[in-house]
């Protein structure tokens, strides 16, 4: 299968579509989480009312991430090249599917995005778990097979690949994770370009 036959797309949000603003380094700091914890794994575990309050921390702190986000260099482009194609296109976020609207919003790509083919963390297990994609997958009636997982980040492959997707890396300068990855571009705007070769 080429990249061009692919008519279901999936996309990461932040770092993916957006030009990355979260300093993970600062919020596992402000939220006294582990240098080594996953943030969102490290808050689920902690007794209710503490992890309610620093959800609702984060919340705040990525809403004002949200309403300032930057498109990616090419990713407009790209979403709307795909989007006038009539490929059905979804998100699939560790962020909250609010923010997730927001930043959509911001970038000027909210109309390519069907509102329930968004998906934050409460709508699905956060990735690397392969739930939010099989939830479109199952949403959208197709295999996961046909479907790719664009993304920044190890998490997005992982997801793709246990999901039974293709996967793309993209917006990082070389590949850490070639087993995990089918395509690779330096940016949307190379991932555009190999769409359209």
């Amino acid at each position: 299968m080429s990249l061009a036959d692919v008519r279901h797309w999936v996309f990461d949000m932040d770092g993916t579509l957006t030009v990355a603003v979260h300093d993970f380094a600062a919020i596992r700091v402000a939220l006294a989480i582990p240098a080594e914890h996953d943030i969102l794994t490290h808050l689920a575990a902690l007794p209710a009312d503490e992890a309610a309050a620093k959800h609702a921390w984060l919340l705040e702190h990525e809403r004002d991430l949200a309403l300032g986000s930057q498109p990616a260099p090419g990713a407009v482009e790209l979403v709307r090249e795909l989007a006038g194609r009539g490929y059905r296109l979804g998100i699939l976020t560790r962020n909250a599917r609010e923010l997730a609207h927001v930043t959509l919003e911001a970038i000027g790509l909210a109309d390519c995005f069907a509102l329930e083919d968004v998906l934050g963390r409460d709508d699905a297990p956060p990735k690397p778990h392969p739930g939010g994609l099989l939830k479109l997958a199952e949403a959208w009636n197709v295999p996961a097979s046909e479907m790719v997982m664009v993304g920044d980040y190890r998490f997005d492959l992982d997801c793709g690949r246990a999901a039974g997707a293709r996967t793309v890396l993209v917006n990082l300068p070389d590949n850490p994770w070639p087993e995990l990855t089918d395509w690779h571009a330096a940016d949307c705007v190379e991932l555009r370009q190999m769409l359209l070769a």
